[in-house]
């Protein structure tokens, strides 16, 4: 399994190796059982970003949203339906700039909702701006 893509658990943190052949299979964590490849838009926490953007060989794309943005609350459930349509290739997260403040400062956020695309533990594109999911799809598909 050396050869496996490496994937932080998005509730624990830890690394996992998982075949590339498995990527769409529901793959679930060592440690704690979670999915790792689950098809929706998870919630993470700033330590969880930072491993998982320098860390995944899947491409991860962020979404930073805030609960008091008109815009972000439009894209919210259009972010989520993009996830189950990307699932196995691309994993989709989203940070509360309320709650991790210094995710905000530590990647240049200057409005919401901003979405980022890291692969290879680097950042390889940026939007601002709410998007419809079939912008969402075609936009990652570019990472």
């Amino acid at each position: 399994m050396a050869d496996g893509k490496k994937l932080t658990c998005l509730e624990c943190a830890q690394v996992n190796r998982v075949p590339e052949d498995r990527l769409d299979n529901a793959p679930k964590c060592g440690t704690c059982g979670a999915p790792l490849m689950s098809g929706k838009a998870t919630e993470i926490d700033f330590a969880t970003l930072q491993k998982a953007a320098r860390t995944d060989d899947v491409p991860l794309v962020v979404d930073f949203w805030a609960p008091w943005c008109g815009p972000c609350k439009m894209m919210a459930p259009e972010f989520s339906r993009a996830a189950g349509e990307v699932r196995g290739r691309v994993r989709l997260v989203k940070i509360n700039t309320e709650e991790h403040p210094r995710a905000s400062q530590a990647y240049g956020i200057r409005g919401i909702p901003t979405m980022i695309g890291f692969s290879g533990g680097r950042e390889r594109k940026r939007q601002s701006g709410a998007q419809r999911s079939p912008e969402i799809v075609a936009w990652v598909r570019g990472i």
